[in-house]
């Protein structure tokens, strides 16, 4: 960087150029007309600045890396030093400050403490078995060892809690370098453009600017084509300011482009641009001013978000009348996952806080009783620090039951678990709001792009209408009339940004490079086709030349440009969607060449007979016309109602942008997945409906809605034109397609999905997004998707995921990590969970029956760091499977504990209970060994005690394993070589629980254990996974636990208590029904022998079978509501619905040639023969026969 001084030195000078950075500075602190006489004044004109700043306002900068290395030290880097992370230190400052952590500190400091004091000689038999007289001498000395242990052990929590938090923010860190890297800027350098990292841009760089930039450095416009920016996150304005030379040139940093295109010449970067000396100015007070600055970040944030709303609050917008934003959308509320472990850990917490508080109180009352009580003793002074040791004792029993209790590795879990999927990056998912992961796992619908998203964005004109011929692939130049082919050639080459150019393939044979918006890439090969070069044309007429530009938006749909003509007058190219291009043409080409009248009818026709034949098959349909103007009157070009008017229509072409190959299968996983996806885009309905059959997003055979954005307003809104939820609801469900759709459209239909409540539960909505207009559907979607490629920088800013492929299949790897997520925390809840009840209730009734706790504090702390960190660490870098993907998602408001969850936790916890206690109470006789109960103060550690602390973390380590599996499947270990965290954890636990158990000694308050004692242990903690497996095969369809992980939220309908039986089913329960379906078959098939044979006495002259309603089902047999039919499914729910009435006589149709039949009775013959199985109608509609006649089974 060279020497600080001579640096100095060369900024205050301008460093042999003719300007300052304080002086540049300065000049971009103007605005408007200010700002434009000074820089006449000072430079003469925008050129003049160039040359000060020794740059080509046409070609940019023609330096070596040399000359832009000193033009960062004369006018400074564009780039902010970030602020210092914190340290390792100061991590584990705010690791100390936990709650529970500060309480158990204490306890341990005053058990420490009081360790040292004996009572006076003599006195100790006074003072009773509080004393601990029995135990040797040297024993006693040691009581501080417990103290110690607590102590060192609360130190390993904080360190580990420290050093995953600086892992974390070191993770974060890396992302933001990742996003940096990202964004890039297009410069134009030795008359080349070239797309260069944002942090390598250098005053006197010339920049091209954009529709939906977010610009990186201020500057001064050389050029520019209906420019509009919002300066809204500098000023609060949310009004579009309109850019140009002549009257507003200056364009400052972190402002968006909002509409138009132009070249800047960058006057200020880093630190000395506008957005730079704010943030300087914020981050320069310390931790207390950043504070405030991300406040006020995310106030202006949550400004900006309205400001660019574009729906009015009577719209269905976010704005209250006091005009304060209200927060909206995911990312002003909890994520979903966030919201149920939220109260899920409040309810743990509370119940953890009784239980430690009773324990407590149980263990002093039973002391005091005991002491002062059964053995009469009295209150003597100097005996207080002996009874205040086991007072200590007891509420350091009731913290560590607390510690246990209470979930603190759940946040752990979280940030582990999505860190992990971070991963997504190699999926082509760049994650810039981590939260988003997980919920995307519980994504119900994704609203999706078309173009680049659905299909490769490789465009390519495949017909051609022109001079009343239809072209079906590119013709001959020698088959067009010169003049139309002249007139084809200029609108498509001038009328489109120059920024869009066709470069040649990368590899020999390969396709041309398309640079720029691909639908124009695609009219350019049109021209090479033609044998014509456009860049002829362009060089005909430079950019700077262009008189008006009417830029291309969403709105509009159409873009317009004006020339001067070199004879005089003016002419208009204009292209843009067929069908809108053609209400505002009044001539056509002909097949000479010339204009002729062109009128409704004509339209209306060619329509019809081109445009939507185009458009069913696939194709996108634009319309290119001209118009010319004479010299006087001049028009006013700013009414571009009037200007875009009149037009003479030159052709029609039909674009081909291919289906992506791998995205129908993408979007059948998630059909499958139960996930909606529905196609939002601009193009006509015709070519949308095309498409999103070839996508599968239309299955054959089902009645969807194909609309288009007028009709679907129309639809969801009143007669004075307000929304209404209660008609968007009639829409949203059936909606697959919504064509020419605005941006306001899509923000209406995404808030209008996410606020119904139709459907029984709140919808978890993704939206893909690439324009600037896309930023409010983005911000309210659960999940927004921008596009890397295609996507401009403000699509980007709001949205939460980055595909950087721009491709649908990305979306499903997303769901897939997500869902992986959701199942990760699920399987630490399910082992965590189970080792919080047999824990607490270990403690609890051994304080009750033992005044002690089997497990020592420092026992509980090891198993509270194998439950919280390892077990996390573990269970939340499981790799995700494609099996995710064949469940419904889990909903916002599903538990986040299922019944078979709660079934597996509280079945586990019943095994490891029995084991405990069994082992406490008559363990010493089963292993021939001293007992461990009522065992004075500062005992020396029992091998009874031991054996029970060893047995309780073997069996948790066991049924980590099965913890895996959290929805019944029976092969716990399947994939689990493929998650060598995993692996490592396990067996590293399990080898730090033989040093424990052999020697920890008194501070782990151990015993060594015997080779068979070991064997004993490893027995029963095997016994765990049988135990599991036995599980299996207890149903857990029907266990109730209201209001588990809903915050005491009322129990759904019984139709979706229904659907969550069917989606909790595991694996066994499945085994269970396919065995019940083919028993009731079989029954079935008997009934109807019987039937038969009755049927065919009666035939034979013997008295007909009574009538009868409907038969019980067999003896045993399931009810037949909960029969699936022979593939595992439930029956229609309408069919259950009739089943409980008998079925109705229906009148036969009549035999050809023969009377018409009586009315169906139970056990008519079914002449074919009995029916295949799957023709069982189970409490259902009534079915025919092969023979003709229907077959009752009732």
């Amino acid at each position: 960087m060279g020497d600080p001084a001579g640096s100095a030195g060369e900024a205050g000078a301008g460093g042999a150029f003719g300007c300052s950075a304080a002086e540049l500075r300065a000049l971009m602190e103007l605005r408007g007309a200010e700002a434009r006489l000074r820089v006449q004044e000072a430079y003469g004109d925008v050129r003049g600045l160039c040359r000060r700043l020794r740059t080509s306002p046409t070609d940019g900068l023609s330096e070596g890396p040399a000359e832009l290395e000193r033009r960062r030290r004369v006018f400074g880097q564009n780039w902010i030093p970030p602020k210092r992370p914190k340290s390792f230190a100061a991590l584990v400052w705010e690791a100390l400050q936990d709650v529970t952590l500060i309480i158990l500190e204490v306890a341990a400091a005053v058990s420490l403490g009081l360790s040292f004091y004996a009572p006076p000689g003599g006195d100790s038999e006074v003072c009773g078995q509080a004393s601990g007289a029995a135990v040797a001498e040297g024993e006693a000395e040691a009581g501080w060892i417990e103290g110690a242990a607590i102590l060192l052990s609360v130190a390993c929590v904080v360190l580990v809690t420290a050093s995953n938090d600086w892992s974390k923010e070191r993770q974060f860190r890396g992302l933001q370098s990742r996003l940096a890297q990202e964004q890039r800027v297009a410069v134009v350098r030795r008359g080349r453009q070239a797309q260069v990292p944002v942090a390598e841009l250098v005053v006197g760089d010339v920049a091209q600017v954009k529709y939906g930039d977010l610009l990186p450095a201020d500057g001064v416009l050389i050029q520019g084509n209906d420019l509009k920016v919002d300066e809204s996150a500098l000023t609060g304005e949310s009004d579009h300011v309109r850019k140009a030379p002549d009257t507003d040139p200056l364009l400052l940093s972190g402002t968006h482009v909002m509409e138009g295109s132009g070249r800047m010449v960058v006057t200020a970067v880093g630190a000395n641009s506008q957005s730079g000396i704010i943030l300087s100015l914020l981050g320069a007070g310390g931790e207390e001013e950043e504070g405030r600055r991300e406040r006020k970040g995310k106030q202006r944030d949550g400004a900006v978000a309205v400001e660019m709303q574009p729906l009015k609050s009577a719209e269905g917008g976010d704005v209250p009348r006091g005009g304060r934003p209200r927060s909206s959308g995911a990312r002003k509320e909890k994520s979903v996952l966030q919201g149920k472990l939220t109260r899920l850990a409040v309810q743990i917490g509370k119940a953890g806080l009784a239980m430690s508080a009773l324990t407590v109180a149980i263990l002093v009352l039973c002391f005091v009783l005991e002491t002062f009580v059964v053995q009469r003793r009295p209150w003597l002074p100097q005996c207080a620090p002996v009874y205040a040791q086991h007072w200590v004792k007891f509420f350091i029993i009731g913290v560590t039951v607390l510690v246990v209790a209470v979930p603190e590795g759940l946040p752990l879990a979280v940030t582990i678990s999505l860190a992990y999927s971070v991963k997504m990056m190699r999926d082509n998912n760049l994650v810039r709001h981590l939260d988003a992961c997980e919920t995307m796992g519980s994504a119900t619908a994704i609203c999706s792009d078309k173009t680049g998203t659905l299909t490769t964005n490789r465009m390519t004109v495949v017909q051609l209408f022109l001079g009343d011929t239809h072209f079906r692939a590119p013709p001959a130049p020698a088959a067009l009339p010169p003049r139309a082919l002249d007139l084809l050639v200029q609108a498509i080459a001038i009328n489109s940004a120059y920024t869009s150019k066709l470069l040649p393939p990368e590899v020999a044979g390969g396709l041309p490079r398309q640079v720029g918006n691909k639908t124009e890439c695609a009219l350019l090969g049109l021209v090479l086709a033609l044998r014509r070069d456009y860049e002829a044309e362009r060089a005909r007429v430079p950019e700077e030349r262009l008189l008006k530009v009417f830029t291309f938006n969403s709105e509009r749909k159409s873009m317009s440009t004006v020339t001067r003509q070199a004879a005089g007058g003016f002419r208009l190219y204009s292209k843009g969607a067929a069908e809108l291009l053609l209400r505002r043409c009044c001539a056509i080409l002909g097949g000479g060449g010339q204009a002729r009248p062109f009128g409704p009818r004509e339209r209306e026709e060619l329509v019809r007979r081109v445009v939507e034949p185009m458009a069913a098959g696939g194709l996108r349909t634009l319309a290119l016309a001209f118009r010319d103007f004479p010299p006087a009157p001049e028009p006013p070009w700013d009414d571009e109602a009037a200007v875009v008017a009149e037009l003479t229509c030159i052709a029609l072409v039909g674009i081909e942008d291919p289906v992506r190959p791998e995205v129908p299968e993408a979007i059948r996983k998630c059909q499958r997945a139960g996930i909606t996806v529905r196609m939002v885009t601009g193009d006509n309905l015709a070519t949308a409906r095309a498409i999103a059959t070839k996508c599968g997003i239309l299955p054959a055979g089902e009645e969807w809605l194909c609309l288009e954005g007028r009709e679907f307003n129309r639809r969801i809104r009143n007669e004075k034109g307000e929304i209404e939820q209660e008609r968007l609801d009639k829409v949203w469900p059936r909606l697959r397609v919504l064509a020419r759709s605005s941006p306001t459209d899509k923000h209406t239909l995404v808030k209008g999905i996410i606020d119904s409540t139709a459907g029984g539960q709140r919808q978890v909505v993704a939206v893909t997004g690439d324009g600037t207009n896309d930023g409010p559907a983005l911000k309210r979607a659960d999940v927004g998707f921008a596009m890397g490629i295609a996507g401009t920088d403000v699509a980007k800013e709001a949205s939460d995921i980055i595909l950087t492929d721009d491709n649908f299949s990305s979306i499903v790897a997303a769901v897939l990590w997500g869902r992986n997520v959701y199942d990760s925390i699920a399987k630490f809840l399910q082992f965590q969970l189970t080792v919080n009840v047999v824990a607490v209730a270990v403690a609890f009734t051994g304080a009750c029956i033992t005044q002690d706790s089997p497990l020592k504090a420092v026992q509980m702390l090891w198993v509270n760091l194998i439950m919280d960190t390892l077990a996390s660490l573990a269970l939340a870098t499981e790799p995700p499977t494609e099996a995710l993907l064949l469940r419904r998602p889990y909903g916002r408001d599903r538990p986040l504990l299922s019944r078979t969850m709660v079934k597996n936790i509280l079945g586990h916890a019943a095994y490891q209970l029995v084991i405990i206690f069994t082992l406490l109470f008559v363990g010493e006789v089963f292993f021939d060994i001293d007992s461990g109960r009522d065992a004075p103060l500062h005992a020396p550690p029992s091998e009874h005690y031991t054996i029970i602390f060893n047995t309780f973390v073997l069996m948790q380590l066991f049924n980590e394993v099965n913890a895996r599996k959290i929805h019944g499947e029976r092969n716990v270990f399947e994939g689990v070589l493929g998650n060598p965290v995993f692996c490592a954890i396990v067996l590293g636990t399990f080898a730090l629980q033989i040093v424990i158990v052999q020697f920890g000694g008194k501070p782990f308050s151990c015993s060594p254990l015997s080779a068979e004692q070991w064997l004993w242990c490893l027995f029963v903690g095997v016994g765990e996974l049988v135990w599991g497996q036995v599980m299996g095969w207890v149903p857990g369809g029907r266990l109730r636990c209201p209001g588990v992980g809903r915050g005491g939220a009322a129990p759904p309908p019984e139709e979706e208590e229904e659907e969550e039986e069917e989606e909790e089913e595991d694996a066994a329960e499945r085994e269970l029904r396919r065995g019940q379906v083919l028993w009731v078959r079989g029954l079935s098939r008997i009934q109807t022998q019987m039937r038969v044979v009755k049927a065919f006495r009666s035939s034979l002259g013997g008295p007909p079978p009574a009538p009868r309603g409907p038969s019980r089902p067999p003896l045993g047999a399931p009810p037949r509501a909960a029969v699936r039919g022979h593939a595992g499914h439930s029956p229609d729910r309408r069919h259950r619905r009739r089943e409980r009435g008998p079925p109705q006589p229906q009148q036969q149709p009549p035999p050809p040639g023969g009377p018409p039949r009586p009315p169906a009775q139970p056990g008519d013959l079914a002449l074919g023969g009995p029916p295949p199985p799957s023709h069982v109608c189970l409490g259902g509609a009534p079915r025919w026969g092969t023979g003709g006649r229907r077959l009752l089974i009732d």
